[in-house]
C-alpha cells in the first residue's frame, strides 16, 4: 500500500504510522472477532496500558457484558461482508462508564474482493460533555433498540437491559391488566435478587401506598424524583422498607407510562450501593431524561402490545386452519410442525404481521389408506391464509371421494382458478399454489401421487437421506392454462412408487430452506445439505425428534412460514391376505371360508368374525351376480348351505339385479369374470376389499316389505363401521371396515 506524503519534509508516512497518529480509536480484528492490533487513540479511549498484549475480543477492551450480544452481531455482520454501526457501553480501565459510537467495515484483499480477511473497527465517544454524553448514549440506544423490537416480552427486556446498570441499580416496570397493576420487569445490578416476599416479584400484583412516589407519578401523570430514601413513601418498618435500607437505596425516579392518552403503568428506577458510582443520587436533569425515556418506552410497549395482539390473532387464524392433531393411523407414525415467519419489514410500511399459506394434512381414505398433502400458497398475508384454508378444505372433500390423485389435481386447479381476486379492469388473477398429494397404502407400501410444482420430499431409510424420486411434477395450481387446450388435457399426471420397508418421509415447504443464515441471504442448496446431514444423525429416532431436528437443522430466520410433515411406515404391525377368485356362484363359499380362517388366525372376536364373514358373503355375492353370465345368475340358487333363491325365507336373501347403477352389463360387453378379495387388519380394525372389473358403482336401495332383494348393501351400511366404493382405471373396489372386537 502506498504511504501518505509527510509535508514536513520527512518523506512518505507508512500505513502503520498514519493509523498510529490518527485521532480516532482504531482496532483490527480477524474474521472470528479476535483482536489483532489497536492504535494509540484506542488505548487512550479505553484507558488501557500501552504495553498490554493485543489478545482477546471486544469484551476484553471494556465492552460491557450487557452489550456482548451487540458486539457479536458486529462480528457476524461485518464478517459476512456488511458494514455495522451502533452504540456500545464501555467500562474503561478506571471503572468509569462511557458510551461510544462504533463503525465496523470489512477488510478485503483487492485480488479476492469476495473474501473478507478481517474487520476494521472505528470507535469514538458518543459526545464529550459528561452528563450530556450519558443522556445521548441512553436515548440513542433506547431509540435504536426499541425500534427493532415489536415483541412484547423482548421490548420489556430491552428496556431493563439498557437502563441497568448503566443508569440505575434497580428497574421495575409495572403495567395494568384491567384494574390490576402487575409487575412485568424486576431487574437489578450485579445479579442481585430481593429476598422473598419483600419487593413484588414478576407476575405478582403490586400495591403502592397512596403517598408512594410511584403512586403519585401515576396519579398526577408526571415524573417524580425522590432524592432521599426516606421520601419514597414506603411504609416505615415494612419488609420493603427494610430491604431498601439494607441494599442502600439512595434515590429513585418514577415516570408514568402513557400512550395514546391511556395510562399503561409506571417505570421506576433506583440507585443503591450495589454498583460503585461517582454519583449516588439522581438530580433534576436525570428526572427530565427519564421522563423522555418513559415516553419512548410507553410508545414501544403500546406498539408491542398492538403487534402481539394482531400477530396472535393472525397466527390463531392460521393455525386453526391447520389440523392440531391426527387420529391414529394403522402402520404409520406422524409428526407435524408449523413455524410462522418472523415479522416482515416492508419499506415505508413498518413491520407487518406475517401469515402465510403453507399447509399440510393427512386424510383417512378407504381400507386404511391415507392421503398425505403438503402445499404452499404463493404470497403472504391474510388472503394467502384464506386461500390456504379453502384449498385444504377442497382437497379433503375431493380426497374422501377416493378420486385418483391426478383427477384431484385437475379438480383442484379448477377450484383455485375460482379464488382469484378481481383486478382493476374486472379480470381475475388466480392465486398460484404448489401442492403434492400422495395416497399411501401402508400394507402394500404403494405410493400413488400427483404433484403441482412442489419440492420432492426427503426419503429416510436405513440411515440414508435422499430426495424421493418423483417422476412427474406439473404446473402450479392456478397457473395460466393456454387458451384452446381442453380441460381434460390439463397437464396433471400421476405416478406410482413402492417405498422400502421402514421408510420415513419428510415433506416440507420452501420456508424451511429459505432461511437467512450467516451470510445474510438464503442459500437453499446449502440449507438442503445441512438438513440432510442433520437427518442422518437422527434417522433412527422417533418421528417427533426427526421433526424437531428438521426445524433446528438450518440456522437463521425466514421471511416465509414453514409447514413440515414426517410420516414413517410400520408395515410389520399390519396383516394382509388376498386371493383371486373366478366370479362363479360356487366361489362365494370359498371366499367366505378364506375370510373366516383369516379372521380366526388374526384373533378376531368370534361374534365380530361371524358378522364380518356374513358381510363378505354379501359383497362377494354382489360381484358374482353382476360379473357372471346371465345363465349363472338365473341358476344362482344355493351356495355353501345358504339359500339365495327367490322362495327362500332367509332374511338375508338378495336379488342383486337392481343394486348397481345401470343394471346388468350391456349385451356383448366382455367383462373379466374374476375378482380379488383382500383382507387387512390393523391395531383395532379389519378391512375387507373386493375388486372386480365392472366400472359401475354400487348404491344402497331401500327395499319394501314385499321386495325379495335390495337389502345387501343396506346390511353392510348398518353393520359395518364404514363402507364405500372407489373407482380405479380398471374397475372398482367395494370395501368395508369392522372392529376386531365388539365395542362396549
Amino acid at each position: 500500500m502506498k504511504g501518505w506524503e509527510d509535508h514536513s519534509g520527512g518523506g512518505a508516512l507508512s500505513t502503520d504510522t498514519v493509523l498510529s497518529r490518527a485521532q480516532i480509536a482504531t482496532l483490527v480484528l480477524d474474521q472470528a472477532g479476535r483482536l489483532r492490533s489497536m492504535n494509540r487513540a484506542a488505548e487512550d479511549l479505553f484507558d488501557l496500558s500501552p504495553d498490554r498484549d493485543v489478545v482477546g475480543t471486544l469484551a476484553d477492551v471494556g465492552v460491557h457484558a450487557a452489550d456482548h450480544e451487540l458486539a457479536r452481531d458486529l462480528i457476524r455482520q461485518v464478517a459476512g461482508g456488511n458494514p455495522w454501526e451502533g452504540t456500545l457501553a464501555v467500562v474503561r480501565g478506571d471503572a468509569t462508564w462511557m458510551y461510544v459510537q462504533v463503525q465496523g467495515v470489512p477488510l478485503r484483499d483487492p485480488s479476492a474482493p469476495d473474501r473478507v480477511d478481517g474487520i476494521l473497527v472505528l470507535v469514538r465517544p458518543a459526545l464529550e460533555s459528561g452528563r450530556t454524553e450519558e443522556s445521548y448514549g441512553l436515548l440513542d440506544r433506547i431509540g435504536s433498540r426499541l425500534a427493532n423490537s415489536l415483541e412484547f416480552e423482548a421490548t420489556l427486556k430491552e428496556v431493563a437491559g439498557i437502563l441497568v446498570p448503566q443508569f440505575a441499580d434497580h428497574c421495575f416496570i409495572d403495567l395494568f391488566e384491567g384494574d390490576r397493576l402487575i409487575r412485568r420487569v424486576s431487574v437489578h445490578a450485579e445479579s442481585w435478587s430481593p429476598p422473598p416476599r419483600s419487593w413484588s416479584d414478576v407476575g405478582e400484583e403490586v400495591y403502592y401506598p397512596p403517598n408512594h412516589f410511584a403512586a403519585t407519578a401515576m396519579r398526577n401523570q408526571e415524573t417524580i424524583l425522590v432524592r432521599d430514601f426516606d421520601q419514597t413513601g414506603d411504609e416505615p418498618g415494612s419488609i420493603a422498607a427494610k430491604v431498601s435500607e439494607q441494599v442502600g437505596v439512595t434515590s429513585g425516579i418514577a415516570a408514568p407510562l402513557r400512550a395514546r392518552g391511556e395510562l399503561l403503568g409506571v417505570l421506576m428506577l433506583g440507585l443503591s450501593s450495589l454498583s460503585p458510582r461517582t454519583r449516588t443520587r439522581y438530580h433534576g436533569f436525570d428526572r427530565d431524561m427519564v421522563g423522555v425515556i418513559a415516553s419512548r418506552v410507553a410508545l414501544a410497549i403500546d406498539n408491542a402490545r398492538l403487534f402481539e395482539e394482531e400477530r396472535s390473532t393472525a397466527l390463531a387464524f392460521q393455525k386453526d386452519l391447520l389440523p392440531h392433531e391426527f387420529p391414529n393411523f394403522d402402520g404409520l407414525s406422524i409428526a407435524h410442525r408449523y413455524i410462522p415467519a418472523r415479522p416482515l419489514e416492508v419499506h415505508g410500511h413498518g413491520i407487518q404481521t406475517q401469515v402465510g399459506g403453507d399447509f399440510y394434512d393427512v386424510i383417512p381414505l378407504s381400507a386404511g389408506r391415507v392421503g398425505i398433502v403438503v402445499g404452499d400458497v404463493e404470497g403472504r398475508g391474510p388472503h394467502a391464509a384464506a386461500v390456504m384454508g379453502q384449498v385444504r378444505a377442497a382437497i379433503r372433500a375431493f380426497a374422501q371421494a377416493d378420486r385418483e390423485p391426478a383427477d384431484i389435481m385437475r379438480e383442484l386447479d379448477e377450484w383455485v382458478r375460482q379464488l382469484g381476486r378481481p383486478g382493476p379492469e374486472g379480470e381475475r388473477t388466480p392465486p398460484r399454489v404448489s401442492c403434492l398429494y400422495l395416497v399411501y397404502d401402508a400394507w402394500l407400501r404403494e405410493l400413488f401421487y400427483a404433484n403441482a410444482g412442489h419440492a420432492a420430499p426427503l426419503l429416510i431409510v436405513d440411515g440414508e437421506v435422499d430426495d424421493l424420486a418423483l417422476e412427474v411434477s406439473d404446473a402450479l395450481l392456478g397457473g395460466v392454462k393456454p387458451k384452446g387446450i381442453p380441460y381434460d388435457s390439463a397437464a396433471y399426471h400421476q405416478a406410482q412408487l413402492t417405498l422400502p420397508a421402514r421408510s420415513t418421509l419428510l415433506l416440507y415447504t420452501d420456508g424451511l430452506l429459505d432461511r437467512k443464515g450467516h451470510g445474510g441471504s438464503p442459500d437453499p442448496t446449502l440449507s438442503l445439505n445441512l438438513l440432510r446431514d442433520r437427518l442422518r444423525d437422527v434417522a433412527d429416532a422417533d418421528v417427533e425428534r426427526i421433526a424437531q431436528a428438521a426445524v433446528n437443522a438450518i440456522p437463521g430466520e425466514s421471511d416465509d412460514d414453514t409447514a413440515l410433515l414426517v410420516v414413517r411406515s410400520h408395515p410389520s404391525e399390519l396383516g394382509l391376505r388376498e386371493s383371486w377368485f373366478v366370479a362363479e356362484a360356487e366361489t362365494v363359499g370359498d371366499a367366505r371360508h378364506m375370510a373366516t380362517d383369516t379372521f380366526d388366525a388374526w384373533g378376531m372376536e368370534k361374534g365380530q368374525a361371524d358378522l364380518a364373514s356374513l358381510l363378505v358373503s354379501e359383497v362377494v355375492t354382489n360381484v358374482v351376480l353382476h360379473a357372471a353370465p346371465a345363465s349363472i345368475r338365473r341358476d344362482f340358487s344355493e351356495v355353501d348351505g345358504i339359500d339365495f333363491g327367490a322362495d327362500s325365507g332367509d332374511e338375508f336373501s338378495e336379488d342383486w339385479s337392481d343394486l348397481l347403477e345401470g343394471g346388468a352389463a350391456p349385451a356383448g360387453e366382455d367383462l373379466k369374470r374374476e375378482f380379488l378379495l383382500r383382507l387387512r387388519h390393523g391395531a383395532a380394525s379389519v378391512w375387507v376389499e373386493v375388486f372386480d372389473y365392472d366400472l359401475r358403482l354400487p348404491r344402497i336401495r331401500t327395499a319394501t316389505a314385499d321386495d325379495e332383494g335390495g337389502r345387501g348393501l343396506y346390511l353392510v351400511d348398518q353393520l359395518a363401521s364404514r363402507w364405500g366404493s372407489r373407482p380405479t382405471p380398471e374397475g372398482k373396489f367395494v370395501w368395508f371396515e369392522i372392529p376386531m372386537r365388539e365395542e362396549a
